[in-house]
């Protein structure tokens, strides 16, 4: 059985042909030293690492898990030693600022890097993946002295970092949160309260914990509107190393489905030491600026499954000998042929394969538009491209993941009842990859943002600024008659895509259940549209670069988009069904009547 190997011309594919990221990068502040040759060392060099050390640890870290000990974490074996290459490489300073001692790349960088390190072993990236959502809200709202005291230990990997907002009476409506900060003499903040489900909250990998944490002032208003965002160290910063131990503590470690070898904590805080950033009560703004990172983190994590679900079973499907092919003997020296041979196997094997691509299509072309948000050098790309990344944020953390976990499962059903044992690894896969429609916002609450908030608060002009770029694209080729086959139904579905949310608004106005009803499939409709348009523009590169030396890497592309096009984007149709039967036929039983 083979271990993750990065795929590593499917990525070059998807940045220098596809995305064209070099002459990207030349468009940045910071993108100067993102050259092809630099792009292609971090591949290699990441992937290495990713395959000779961290994939090994992947199913140690969910046989041992983490050990909790009166309030000590300990990590699984070899957890410690793999993150201490990690930061001995200078993988944590990649993306960071140089002031504070990183290198100053683009941070589109980083999303390859997280890719690879998350497909090799989910658990074990979610320490330092945290750690990079700290820094950037550390960095782009923390006052100077915080900048200087926190971001130096944090980029060198020394300190990680973690999001505390969850606690045990409330977990999306943070309106209802409970933990107080009051303020101290000395300028600081007694932080008093308990979270829960907090990733990475206490371990043995690095001398510092920082976590940004959640909490109201004693005279803060009601609601979300009443929240404030403090930095609580687990070791007080002193000189240019650590001082005395914080009143924070780890109460202990959530018994979970999967993703065993990350501690999941509760933390105690009890008049803990904590620092304001940014301004009162406008705590949780300032905090989007960690939960969208982690948003389209997650959405990797959704792509990571999928790769390695398909993986593992492309490479049972190849040896595994099981029945005769009904099309006549493939295998003829054998006692049967192997099961990719029958078209069932073949339809599994090609959903996991045209998810993991396309997924990564869509996650690096948002990558990049995460670097133009903060890095471009024309303000109204900049303005362009955070507003496409508000539309297709909530798509790709509750799209990725829910194909990732689809394909998680295809994965071990390729294997028939050895899927269901431990030691293949897919149904760990299957498990490690649940969460992932849960955390950082359900698929629901992902749903609501995008066709809520998004979509009909905008009075869908969001949702022009990208229809009218695949518009665009579909008038490109409409006289390419080798990419008709991908344009035409693109452009019927993406005109249909309009018309389906007029008439979603329009049944709005008279019920207001009626968004609720339909966001769900709203939001994988738009999904389905979404990854449908970057096969379409994979096919028309890979159109082009047909009859040369890698001709078959081509020809698989196109024949993975026909199979995308006709046996994924048809689900549209059932979605547009159910998204126009309305809310009526789910609020016609009443609760009393929901009885067992």
């Amino acid at each position: 059985m083979t271990d993750y190997k990065v795929p590593a011309r499917d990525m070059q594919f998807v940045l220098h042909e596809l995305l064209d990221y070099e002459a990207h990068c030349q468009r940045l502040t910071n993108g100067e030293d993102a050259t092809r040759d630099v792009v292609d060392a971090v591949i290699e060099e990441a992937g290495k690492f990713c395959e000779n050390v961290l994939a090994p640890l992947n199913r140690v870290g969910d046989t041992e898990g983490c050990k909790f000990d009166n309030g000590t974490v300990t990590t699984p074996t070899g957890f410690k030693e793999a993150y201490r290459q990690y930061i001995e490489a200078g993988w944590p300073s990649m993306i960071h600022p140089v002031e504070y001692g990183g290198q100053g790349l683009p941070e589109s960088l980083e999303t390859i890097v997280s890719e690879m390190v998350g497909t090799a072993n989910w658990s074990w990236g979610m320490y330092p993946g945290l750690s990079h959502g700290a820094m950037k809200t550390i960095g782009t709202h923390g006052s100077d002295e915080q900048k200087t005291t926190y971001l130096k230990h944090l980029i060198a990997g020394e300190w990680t970092g973690t999001m505390c907002l969850t606690e045990p009476h409330c977990g999306t409506d943070l309106g209802m949160l409970k933990t107080k900060a009051e303020p101290s003499a000395d300028g600081s903040y007694a932080v008093t309260g308990t979270k829960i489900f907090i990733s990475a909250g206490e371990h043995d990998l690095a001398e510092n914990i920082v976590h940004i944490v959640l909490a109201r002032l004693p005279d803060a208003p009601e609601g979300t509107k009443g929240i404030s965002l403090f930095i609580v160290p687990k070791f007080l910063p002193e000189g240019d190393g650590i001082g005395a131990r914080n009143n924070v503590a780890c109460g202990s470690l959530e018994h979970k489905m999967g993703i065993h070898g990350n501690a999941t904590c509760v933390l105690n805080f009890d008049g803990a030491k904590g620092f304001l950033i940014g301004e009162a009560n406008r705590g949780l703004n300032c905090m989007f600026t960690f939960m969208n990172g982690a948003r389209l983190g997650t959405a990797i994590q959704g792509l990571s499954h999928a790769e390695l679900g398909f993986q593992k079973s492309l490479a049972y499907a190849k040896d595994r000998l099981q029945m005769r092919s009904l099309s006549g003997v493939k295998n003829p020296s054998g006692p049967a042929d192997p099961i990719i041979v029958h078209p069932d196997v073949r339809r599994m094997l090609l959903t996991q394969k045209a998810f993991a691509e396309g997924g990564r299509m869509l996650a690096y072309y948002i990558s990049q538009l995460v670097d133009v948000e903060y890095n471009g050098t024309d303000d109204a790309e900049r303005a362009e491209a955070s507003e496409l990344l508000a539309f297709l944020t909530p798509i790709a953390k509750a799209f990725m993941t829910e194909s990732g976990f689809e394909s998680a499962n295809l994965g071990m059903q390729c294997f028939g009842g050895h899927g269901y044992i431990a030691e293949w690894g897919a149904e760990q896969n299957v498990r490690d990859s649940r969460i992932s429609t849960l955390y950082e916002g359900t698929t629901g609450i992902q749903a609501l943002d995008l066709l809520g908030r998004k979509v009909l608060q905008s009075q869908g002009e969001m949702l022009k600024r990208f229809t009218k770029i695949i518009h665009k694209f579909c008038q490109g080729h409409k006289d390419n008659a080798a990419l008709q086959a991908y344009i035409e139904p693109l452009a019927a579905v993406n005109k249909e895509w309009g018309e389906l949310t007029m008439h979603i608004g329009l049944a709005a106005m008279n019920n207001a259940d009626e968004v609720g009803a339909a966001s769900v499939d709203y939001l994988m409709y738009s999904g389905y549209i979404t990854q449908a348009y970057f096969w379409a523009r994979a096919a028309a590169v890979a159109q082009a670069k047909l009859g040369g030396s890698e001709s078959d890497f081509y020809q698989a592309k196109l024949k993975t988009a026909t199979f995308y096009y006709q046996r994924i984007l048809p689900r549209t149709r059932t979605l547009h069904e159910t998204i126009k039967s309305g809310a009526a036929n789910l609020t016609a039983l009443d609760a009393e009547h929901f009885s067992f």
